[in-house]
């Protein structure tokens, strides 16, 4: 590698694309790569806090094996020798998954990958670190009594939402163009929102998930990224087989990041609800998402604006948490109990005794949403909201001053209700110089096209090049 680019940010803002385009002419090797992204997260995670495992030696030993194969012209996929962090939610083989939790032992066998970590090894990318996470990834934020406090890098004061807001937080820094993360009631879109990321939910069962939890029908695991085709090239690595998850979709074999070209954006039929019907908005959120929608109709797109999608569906998803909760955490022993975030402690003691009749009225009243959504997406080929309805607030809270827990991300949970793909993309920027994202939702299994239409929109709305200055105010999306 050319020494004026060594320990640069050039490099580390370097997309996966032309990182593996560069492999391939030999402009660059894996080694450079990974020696300069350990180099840049020295100087950013002690403001950052992003990682809670880092391991230069497996990585460097990952990047010089891929080195070699892209030497030999044999790279085992695209994204041979890119780096990519994974949450620490995920099976991590020879790292612990501590799930951001006092209550979980490190002192013990860490022998399995889960589907999308082995997905992403088979295909030879290094793997470097673990991501943080509050508890049990069961908060909007990213704190907890494990790892501390994630910092947003756009202002190092305020949070990068959550639960993925270690993965939203590295990608957004330069630490590495890939993160594996999870979303069950909106956790990529929202730290995505908040960081000035792409974040995609893939469909309910598109990427393999082991070990199953009580929240598999609402979670997914899916890629947070800088660009729309980094993205994609992602999924197509994490959405391959495995017999672990019966509830998987079957595989559809297709190379996403090929296809994201082939959309036309006059010909599809959009809907922008700045409220969904229900939400109450920051007013300066909503005209930044609203000038984004209008540049998009002044760029040929055709936008109905419509009030109403859908009735709140947020107190069936409490009482589906709930019987979820009551479940998931019934053999933790009281020492444990002690040691659990007060925030998640007090709704895991809300669940107890959770009625079973109230929780499948839930799943029926869920059913029904999922019908609503379907006939909604015969009129409408895409669905765009704000991604959440507030701006970002300061990292120690765990919520804007004055209001509810979840107040302010009533946009994403919707859809993993019904498990339709959705996606986070940069769309502006807050007068105080904070990243606003805008919420693209698509029909069930209809992954490609949410993709398709946020490249469409990336090229209108581009982002890529507008980097965080840590607490500067930001250049406005032009």
């Amino acid at each position: 590698m050319s020494s004026d680019l060594h320990m640069t940010e050039e490099l580390a803002f370097r997309s996966a694309h032309s990182l593996s385009s560069a492999f391939r002419s030999g402009e660059l090797s894996p080694v450079d790569v990974t020696e300069n992204l350990f180099s840049r997260i020295e100087q950013l995670e002690p403001v950052l806090n992003a990682f809670c495992v880092l391991d230069r030696d497996a990585a460097l030993e990952a990047a010089r094996a891929s080195e070699s194969r892209w030497k030999a012209g044999q790279p085992l996929s695209p994204i041979d020798g890119i780096p990519v962090s994974i949450k620490d939610i995920i099976l991590t083989k020879g790292w612990p998954t501590l799930r951001g939790s006092l209550t979980i032992s490190p002192d013990q066998p860490w022998n399995v990958d889960g589907p999308a970590v082995a997905r992403l090894r088979e295909a030879g990318a290094v793997i470097f670190g673990k991501t943080t996470t509050p508890e049990f990834a069961s908060k909007p934020v990213t704190n907890s009594a494990l790892t501390g406090i994630t910092r947003n890098p756009w202002n190092p004061a305020l949070t990068p939402g959550g639960s993925s807001g270690g993965a939203a937080a590295a990608v957004a820094s330069g630490l590495g163009p890939l993160a594996l993360a999870t979303d069950a009631g909106g956790s990529i879109r929202i730290p995505a929102s908040l960081c000035g990321v792409f974040g995609h939910k893939p469909s309910g069962g598109r990427v393999p998930m082991f070990p199953p939890t009580p929240y598999a029908s609402l979670a997914g695991f899916g890629p947070i990224t800088r660009n729309v085709t980094d993205a994609a090239m992602m999924l197509s690595v994490i959405s391959g087989p495995d017999t672990r998850d019966f509830g998987a979709l079957p595989y559809d074999p297709i190379a996403y990041e090929e296809m994201l070209e082939e959309c036309d954006l006059s010909g599809l039929r959009i809907a922008y609800s700045p409220t969904m019907g229900y939400a109450e908005v920051d007013e300066e959120l909503e005209a930044i998402v609203r000038r984004a929608v209008d540049k998009l109709a002044a760029n040929g797109a055709h936008v109905d604006h419509v009030v109403k999608v859908m009735d709140s569906p947020l107190d069936s998803l409490e009482r589906l948490k709930k019987g979820f909760a009551d479940y998931a955490f019934r053999n933790l022993a009281p020492e444990d109990m002690a040691k659990v975030d007060p925030m998640i402690a007090e709704e895991i003691q809300a669940s107890r005794g959770a009625d079973l009749t109230t929780h499948f009225d839930a799943e029926m009243e869920r059913a029904e949403l999922h019908r609503q959504m379907a006939e909604f997406h015969k009129t409408y080929d895409i669905l765009l909201t704000p991604a959440i309805s507030a701006q970002a607030f300061p990292a120690e809270q765990d919520a804007p001053e004055g209001g509810g827990r979840y107040d302010w991300i009533p946009f994403t949970s919707p859809f993993n209700m019904t498990r339709q793909p959705a996606a986070s993309i940069p769309c502006g920027f807050s007068v105080s110089g904070m990243p606003i994202g805008m919420q693209i939702v698509g029909p069930q299994f209809a992954d490609l096209a949410v993709l398709q239409a946020a490249r469409q929109f990336e090229k209108i709305l581009p982002w890529e090049d507008i980097k965080p200055r840590y607490g500067k105010p930001g250049a406005a999306i032009s």
